[in-house]
């Protein structure tokens, strides 16, 4: 077995050139993105919020141009590739801070606005939004539809010819090539799922009579399972049918965008086949049902109590985090519920945070093949598996590293909360919403919470969206220090 001694001398730090080159690139893509947040605050007159898009727009066009002449390395390295994808977050976040300041934010409060939009959470420290300009409104919710997919995307489409490092950020589960597809094919049939899901889901919330621009806002939103409404009551401001419309959008952005290739290509059999799907419905079902017989407990008429059940019990396991209900004035069973909801999340591979779905199975048949094995005799094989995958030891160990990384985030940041002197129970339904990129909130998240636990929130909110890990590999001095490999 190797030595950290020997690890070390095996070990590359990043190469500053290779992240640049790419960030550049990325920085011109963003531009692009950012174009769009332009024309609609041109549309509505809101010249000052445009005159700051001009801005970032131009400082992205030449920060790109220039980074992006850095020569193209032979290979990227896996950290290289980590290291770029958390950067690109963090571009993106600073840079639009500096038009969400126009609405009157201050620049912490802008800060934290941006990251929770790019990291599709959807907290805010606003206690009303209906007050902001509509140029304000849709860059929140466009920046979550792009920080949804676009971005990681666009990462691994730019690292093509890599497949190693686009494996690593196409699946967090994998360590090994994908011989079947390229980087490139892979982002540009995400890319068409993400995009037939967004057109599907403005259509279906369209025909809702909400208004074109709450149809908009809310689908850009539900598809990313970002969250954030145009209404200071969120869902609750809208009619029943147009709240289980954008409900229904959130699901489907929470399934594996990978498995919808497998429903186009092999049929709804093989689709509904998926274990990973059939746990996320199982547990929406479930989460809401018992969310449903709470509130009815606690004197909800039955047929509000199943609804509001399904809106918050979907919308908790989605990690979408649009809310039917004041949050904040549920019964602490109800709370404990919605908070082990959002820690499992989503689908892997979709746009939802959390846990995921698919490290929750491997856990469980860890640890039932760990009992199992205590009544057979020693010679026996058992290998675990999820569905007709085997696992492998990979498999099992960057499962549970995840899973035990987002645990200690959790547990470190709910103790800043618990020692400043916030409730024990609501203190970690904000941590664990943060974290799972959720947005459901007990009112924790406002203007008045100190700027240090404003940042325990934002680092959170980057951890749970980068899957903590690549975040961790950013922080690691070996990450930046040591010996770097030959750009040829």
């Amino acid at each position: 077995m190797a030595t950290d001694d020997t690890l070390l001398t095996l070990a590359h730090a990043v190469r500053l050139r290779v992240v640049l080159k790419y960030l550049g690139q990325l920085a011109i893509v963003l531009a692009a993105l950012t174009a769009v947040p332009l024309v609609v605050a041109l549309g509505y007159q809101d010249y000052r919020f445009a005159l700051r898009l001009i801005e970032v727009i131009a400082l992205l066009l030449v920060g790109g141009a220039l980074s992006s002449r850095f020569p193209t390395p032979a290979r990227v390295q896996i950290n290289e590739a980590l290291v770029i994808t958390v950067l690109a977050f963090l571009l993106a976040a600073l840079l639009m801070s500096y038009p969400l300041m126009a609405a009157g934010l201050n620049f912490l409060d802008a800060l934290f606005e941006a990251i929770s939009g790019v990291t599709t959470t959807g907290l805010s420290t606003l206690a009303a939004v209906q007050d902001k300009s509509a140029a304000f409104l849709f860059t929140r919710a466009w920046m979550q539809w792009y920080g949804g997919l676009g971005i990681v995307v666009l990462t691994v489409a730019l690292l093509v010819g890599h497949r190693m490092a686009s494996r690593r950020l196409i699946d967090p589960e994998s360590g090994s090539e994908n011989l079947a597809i390229t980087a490139r094919a892979y982002a540009r049939r995400m890319l068409v799922v993400y995009l037939t899901l967004t057109v599907a889901g403005l259509a279906l919330v369209a025909s809702m009579h909400i208004g074109l621009f709450n149809a908009v806002t809310h689908v850009l939103a539900a598809v990313s399972t970002g969250g954030f409404s145009t209404f200071n009551a969120s869902l609750a401001a809208l009619p029943l049918r147009a709240q289980m419309a954008i409900t229904l959008v959130s699901v489907a952005g929470a399934v594996a965008l990978p498995l919808y290739s497998t429903l186009f290509n092999r049929g709804i059999g093989e689709f509904l086949r998926d274990a990973e799907l059939r746990t996320l419905v199982t547990l929406m079902v479930l989460v809401s049902a018992v969310l449903a017989w709470l509130l009815v407990r606690h004197g909800m008429p039955w047929h509000e109590a199943l609804s509001q059940g399904i809106l918050l019990g979907f919308s908790a396991q989605t990690t979408t985090g649009f809310s039917s209900l004041d949050v904040a004035h549920l019964d602490a069973g109800s709370k404990l519920v919605v908070i082990i909801a959002m820690m499992i999340g989503g689908s892997l591979g979709s746009t939802a945070g959390g846990i995921k779905v698919l490290r929750l199975l491997v856990l469980w048949r860890v640890m039932r093949l760990a009992v199992v094995r205590t009544v057979l005799p020693d010679h026996a094989v058992v290998e675990p598996s999820v569905g007709m995958r085997r696992l492998d030891s990979d498999d099992i160990e960057r499962a549970l590293v995840i899973v035990a990384f987002f645990i200690c985030v959790v547990v470190l940041s709910w103790l800043c909360f618990v020692v400043v002197g916030y409730d024990a129970l609501d203190a970690l339904f904000e941590v664990v919403s943060a974290t799972g990129t959720v947005g459901l909130s007990v009112g924790i998240s406002n203007t008045a919470l100190p700027s240090l636990l404003k940042g325990v929130l934002c680092f959170d909110m980057l951890a749970g969206r980068v899957e903590i890990l690549a975040l961790l590999v950013v922080l690691y001095p070996g990450s930046w220090f040591g010996k770097r490999a030959e750009l040829a």
